[in-house]
Formats: C-alpha cells, structure tokens, sequence
C-alpha cells in the first residue's frame, strides 16, 4: 500500500459514524470550504518565503481537504477520490495532444492556445464567445484582475509598456483623491476599485505576481510589528497605552533594524 492510500484510509477514519473525530464527523463541503481556500494562501506564503518544508506540510494540508471533499462526497454517492483521479487524467491527456497526440507547438503560447481552445470545447462553447467569460467573476478580485489582463495582452488591448501602465496608475489615484476630498463614499469606492484593478496591469507588466508581491508585504509588516512588541516587552509597556505617534516612533525604530536584517 502507497503512502497516498494510506494517508486517504485514515482521513477516511475521521468519518468513521463509531470511532472517528466528532468535529469531522460535523463538517460539510460548506464548512469546509474556507480551509481549502486558507491552505492554498498558506501555501503561497511558504513559496514567498522559499521554505521547501512548509511548502511540503501545506501540500499536504491542502491534499487533506482533497480527501476530505472527495469522501464526503462518496458518502453521498455523488464521486470518489477515484472518479476524480480519473477525469483529472483524462483532462490532462486531452488538453496536452502536443504530448499525447500528433499536435505540433512551437512555443509555451500555442499550448495556451490550444488549452483554451479545448477548454471552450468541452463547455461547448462557440469559439467567438466573449473574451472575457463571467467566469472571470468568480475568482478571487487580484487574480481576476491578473487574467482580465492577459487575455486583454492577447487580444492586443493593452499598454504598450510599464511606464504607460505607470502613468495610467497616476490618474488613477488622482481621480480617487478628488472622491476622497469631496467625502463621496460610493465613488471613492469606485475610483479605489479602479486604481487597485491597475496596479495589478502594473505587476503584470512589470512581469511580478501581485500575490505574491502581497503577501511579501503582509510577511514584511508583521516582521517588523513583532520587533516592535519585542521592544515593548523588554521595556514593559503595554501597547494599549501608546499613542499613535509613539507607536510610529517605534516602528520606525524596527524598519531601520529590519532593512539591516
């Protein structure tokens, strides 16, 4: 028996109705969709941090709420791990006929292509559907914005470079300046959106996952908030006590430290 068999019988033990975990025993797809969702960022953060161990622990979190899915799943006589190995297989095998048909690609692009063009088919799809499928809405808003953005890039509806990126970014935020100063929350909103929507154009072009880019930054700032709880602690402050300008004071402290690091 395989390590994969082996992990799959016993997550299949937590639903045991006799002797598996009260608290599997309780979960549904719905419950247990938000930690799919958490393991995947999770993931994320451990390939930003370049930490081969998490990125193999996180894995197999994620593997774990495959399983999860897939049992309670079974349960119900809806599929099983089985069925889902076997379309996954079978996808790949159909979307890949440069590998296992008599397809010819010159380069990663006409993979693409032929991906989307297989994809379109399977979802019998006419080939002059839109570019921009409502699909695209049920992503997550950063990715959305990356993939509205690259298919924009194919279809040649695109910033010829980052400086023009930059400077659509610009007028962006000075739009959302004058929403802010004039107190309009829906269209500070809106102009929020906007800017935000062009700042991932900006990552693109500047060939950086924004994502990626993001949670660097969310690593970066707790880093350097831990530093400054350091601080606190040595000099037995409470934190609920400090102004704002003190606690700037010590943050400037950690940044300065940080950037040494």
């Amino acid at each position: 028996m395989n390590k994969l068999t082996e992990a799959f019988l016993t997550i299949r033990k937590l639903r045991d109705p006799v002797t598996g975990c009260p608290w599997d025993l309780e979960q549904t797809h719905q419950s247990l969709a938000k930690y799919l969702v958490e393991e995947c960022y999770e993931f994320l953060a451990a390939l930003a941090s370049s930490d081969d161990l998490a990125m193999s622990q996180e894995l197999g979190d994620i593997l774990l709420q495959i399983y999860l899915h897939s049992i309670l799943a079974e349960e119900r006589g809806a599929f099983s791990i089985e069925n889902v190995a076997q379309q996954l297989q079978e996808k790949i095998i159909r979307r890949h006929p440069h590998v296992f048909g008599n397809v010819k690609v010159e380069n990663a692009n006409d993979v693409e292509t032929n991906w989307q063009q297989i994809k379109a088919q399977e979802k019998n799809n006419p080939q002059n559907s839109s570019a921009f499928p409502d699909d695209l809405l049920k992503l997550p808003g950063l990715l959305a914005a990356l993939k509205i953005g690259k298919i924009s890039e194919k279809i040649n509806f695109d910033w010829e470079n980052s400086s023009q990126v930059a400077e659509k970014v610009e007028e962006e935020w000075k739009e959302l300046q004058v929403e802010l100063q004039a107190q309009h929350k829906e269209k500070s909103e809106e102009e929020l959106g906007d800017f935000l929507f062009t700042v991932v154009q900006l990552a693109r072009h500047l060939e950086i996952d924004p994502e990626l880019a993001l949670i660097k930054a969310n690593a970066k700032f707790i880093k350097r908030f831990h530093r400054v709880e350091q601080y606190l602690e040595r000099e037995q402050k409470d934190i609920h006590r400090l102004s704002t300008k003190e606690l700037d004071q010590y943050w400037n402290r950690a940044k300065g430290e940080t950037k040494k690091c």
